[in-house]
């Protein structure tokens, strides 16, 4: 990675983000039209529509005429049938809009994502909302920021918080969650469940009841990622590698803590590699990230935050992912 020059790549990707942009506006306006067309994937939730490929499109040619040798993966083309298989060279991983059904119903939380992985793990990510013209970035080792305002706009360092808030228990958090596409009764029942037992009293004779603050379900898993590194979600929990992939560095660099399932954490929260993000956790389908915290008297940020992990895991139903 030492010959790649991430902050020129960085300027690159978030001009072609704000172009990008550009293009899921207008496509916000025709796909409200009657004559608009809405295809499904999975199922009848599970939308696409021609402005996910369009953009994708867009993107992939660009990225692929400045760099060429860099490997693709994209939510739509892989949709299409695209398997390319994960290798240690530079890997672009792109969702080109997170959120379609936000984007169909003209609700405005939709973000274009962008990540470059070398190595099999992420070292560069931007996000972007063009409705709220909100540009979230981050590099390996370089930080994590957010502009406002479009490419003139006002930059600041994340999290907004500094030094990080405390957070002392699963009950005082506000968590990101999705319902998401996968309706069948046993993980619907599951995520059910869960929600339930993260928001209800003890006192009324819940089984393993916190009553966090709230939840929280934007329907973009990569908006829930950098409002975690931003520190405005306490949480999040996510699907496929190409929606949380820019959001992986971005709350890194912003002090956040990333993994993997349930087993995936108890098996690796006590080793020197807790918190690296590679393909086995990219490709699990089950992630989950919480934002920086600041030490307390009697337990470090990170001690803290794996506390919280624990809490969690211990609260929610795990289920198989399709």
């Amino acid at each position: 990675m030492s010959d790649l020059d991430l902050k020129a790549i960085l300027d690159f990707t978030v001009a072609l983000a704000y172009d990008a942009g550009k293009l899921i506006i207008e496509g916000s306006e025709a796909i409200l039209q009657p004559a608009s067309v809405v295809d499904t994937k999975k199922n009848t939730v599970d939308l696409v529509t021609e402005y996910d490929v369009r953009v994708e499109e867009l993107v992939k040619e660009k990225l692929g005429e400045k760099y060429p040798s860099f490997q693709f993966i994209g939510e739509e083309s892989y949709a299409a049938g695209a398997r390319p298989e994960w290798t240690d060279e530079p890997t672009w991983c792109v969702d080109p809009i997170d959120g379609t059904t936000n984007f169909v119903h003209g609700f405005p939380m939709v973000a274009l994502s962008i990540a470059l992985l070398v190595e099999r793990r992420s070292v560069l990510g931007i996000i972007y909302n063009p409705f709220l013209e909100t540009m979230y970035t981050g590099i390996k080792d370089g930080g994590s920021y957010v502009t406002k305002g479009g490419p003139e706009g006002v930059r600041r360092k994340l999290p907004f918080a500094n030094p990080a808030q405390p957070l002392p228990s699963l009950s005082k958090a506000q968590l990101a969650v999705e319902w998401g596409f996968d309706r069948r009764i046993p993980p619907l029942a599951a995520r059910a469940e869960s929600f339930h037992r993260l928001v209800s009293d003890a006192a009324n004779g819940i089984h393993k009841a916190r009553m966090a603050h709230s939840l929280r379900s934007l329907g973009t898993s990569a908006m829930n990622f950098v409002y975690v590194a931003q520190g405005a979600f306490d949480m999040e929990i996510g699907p496929w590698p190409w929606d949380v992939a820019a959001g992986v560095i971005i709350a890194q660099e912003a002090g956040g803590l990333v993994t993997g399932s349930h087993e995936v954490f108890d098996s690796s929260k006590d080793t020197i590699t807790f918190g690296e993000v590679g393909e086995e956790i990219l490709t699990s389908r089950k992630y989950l990230v919480i934002r920086p915290i600041g030490d307390s008297e009697n337990e470090t940020g990170r001690e803290t935050q794996k506390r919280i992990i624990s809490e969690f895991y211990e609260t929610v139903i795990d289920y198989d992912t399709v």
